[in-house]
């Protein structure tokens, strides 16, 4: 048995719901009747049968949509990015702006995040124009460009407080994640080390670098030790090096994503926040923490 969850950050008209429950119909998917978790927010539209057909027949209509089996649908483990997924801004082009090169670092960004570079390569290439920037700039840099991504702490506390294993993956910085981390409320923060001498950045960062690999490695190995199943493991992030661990995770999810990673993602969430994940388990919003 399966379950099509539409989610609307505007409202969810009726009208919407059984014209979703129509295209299920007709794309031979067998719909039962739908299950409002929040009237007029987020329902559940239970059916039998092709979820491809089903993800196909009802995305592109203003509405998140995530598809996926009933069975193990309440996560015991999420494994998300930082940057632009459970922040609002990529660190590294703020923290360029103070050395007043943040056009010249955020394109490279872009153009990492897209796919298009090698991303280890492309870390030690902007890293490298950070050279001399004095380390004050990364406080600064957390106290007035950093913010949380709208959900982020309801997603987290939500899961951590059913039983749920959180933990931060980025291939940013450990001087912002690991204080992100400690704000959202995450279990574990994992990141790149910049290296500082005389309080001043040398432009290079510890090796190995944190990198697709390592967030794939990060989900695998934490779920084995939590002796999970995949089944029962969601990883959430936006970028190029976020899709090997999109694509092991039982619900692999694309929030706000680049190209290359919507279109391989399992679930995407353009319109709605990050609480569209709790959403996506079945959690109605009494039931969420959001202190």
């Amino acid at each position: 048995m399966f379950t099509a969850t539409l989610i609307a950050a505007n409202g969810l008209p009726v009208g919407e719901v059984s014209a979703a429950i129509d295209r299920l119909a007709a794309a031979g998917c067998a719909p039962g009747a739908a299950v409002w978790i929040d009237a007029g927010e987020a329902v559940d539209l239970p059916f039998e049968r092709d979820p491809a057909a089903a993800r196909t027949a009802l995305e592109g209509h203003g509405v998140d949509v995530v598809v996926q089996a009933v069975a193990a649908r309440a996560k015991a483990l999420l494994v998300a990015d930082m940057d632009s997924t459970m922040i609002t801004v990529e660190c590294i082009d703020e923290l360029a702006d103070y050395a007043g090169i943040k056009a010249e670092v955020a394109e490279v960004t872009e153009r990492a995040m897209r796919g298009e570079l090698d991303f280890e390569g492309a870390l030690d290439a902007r890293v490298a124009l950070l050279a001399g920037l004095d380390e004050s700039a990364i406080d600064r840099c957390l106290a007035e460009r950093v913010m949380i991504m709208p959900g982020a702490k309801a997603l987290v506390r939500t899961m951590r407080a059913r039983g749920a294993f959180a933990v931060l993956v980025s291939g940013g910085f450990t001087r912002f994640a690991e204080p992100v981390a400690a704000e959202i409320g995450f279990d574990r923060a994992i990141a790149n080390c910049l290296l500082i001498e005389n309080g001043r950045l040398t432009g290079k960062v510890a090796k190995p670098i944190v990198g697709a690999a390592t967030k794939e490695e990060t989900l695998r190995t934490t779920m084995i030790d939590r002796g999970l199943a995949s089944a029962e493991t969601l990883a959430v992030g936006d970028g190029a090096n976020d899709l090997p661990m999109i694509r092991a995770a039982g619900l692999g999810v694309a929030y706000r994503a680049k190209p290359i990673v919507a279109a391989a993602a399992a679930a995407r969430i353009e319109y709605g926040d990050l609480t569209a994940l709790l959403w996506a388990q079945g959690i109605a919003r009494r039931d969420w923490v959001t202190t």
